[in-house]
């Protein structure tokens, strides 16, 4: 018989009434607590920390603390990550972020769901799907992404949404629920902002 953390790795239903899980759980927050109350200027001795807890790390990388996540072993980052203030990971399933990403302050990442039932949700149980970011991706303040969704490469993800559904790659998408606005093309390298011209 599996145990609920071999179901949840698994993407399966699954009820998180033993110790392991918890005993998981609370082993992140303790490094956590470390990595966010150390002195502003100990970026080497955070870093640390977060290799030790991170599946997998590029060489450079910068997260703003606090920072939160629930185990750490499933999220991987790549090569020049930068998040700001408040990312919240709840990494039941992989949480997959390529390279030259950036995530501005208050961004969650949940993988975490439950069931719409109202009987099978107060018995406890829950699903976790893996969320994949591609390169070079954007993601606006406020934010929200949901179990299962993957982000293509290049896109931009507007301040305040909430991220239901897959993005393609090389597009903005915004609101609530997130979708497609416009493509991202050769004349956005001609402006730092916006064109206030192009059609949106």
């Amino acid at each position: 018989m599996k145990s609920a953390k071999e179901k949840m790795l698994a993407g399966e239903p699954f009820l998180d009434q033993g110790a392991e899980l918890f005993q998981e759980r609370q082993q992140a927050k303790v490094i956590l607590q470390q990595y966010n109350s150390l002195d502003p200027t100990r970026i080497k001795a955070r870093n640390q920390l977060l290799k030790g807890l991170f599946a997998k790390t590029g060489s450079r990388f910068f997260i703003e603390p606090p920072f939160r996540c629930d185990y750490g072993y499933n999220i991987e980052i790549g090569e020049n990550f930068y998040a700001n203030y408040n990312l919240c990971i709840l990494d039941g399933a992989a949480v997959i972020i390529g390279d030259d990403v950036m995530i501005a302050p208050n961004v969650s990442l949940f993988t975490a769901g439950h069931p719409i039932d109202p009987t099978l949700r107060v018995a406890g149980w829950e699903f976790s799907k893996p969320i994949r970011i591609g390169h070079k991706v954007w993601i606006g303040g406020n934010t929200v992404v949901n179990p299962g969704v993957q982000i293509g490469d290049n896109s931009v993800i507007g301040s305040g949404s909430v991220v239901t559904k897959d993005i393609p790659a090389n597009v903005i998408a915004a609101g609530n629920p997130c979708r497609v606005i416009r493509e991202i093309t050769e004349r956005d390298k001609q402006y730092y902002y916006k064109d206030e011209s192009y059609a949106q």
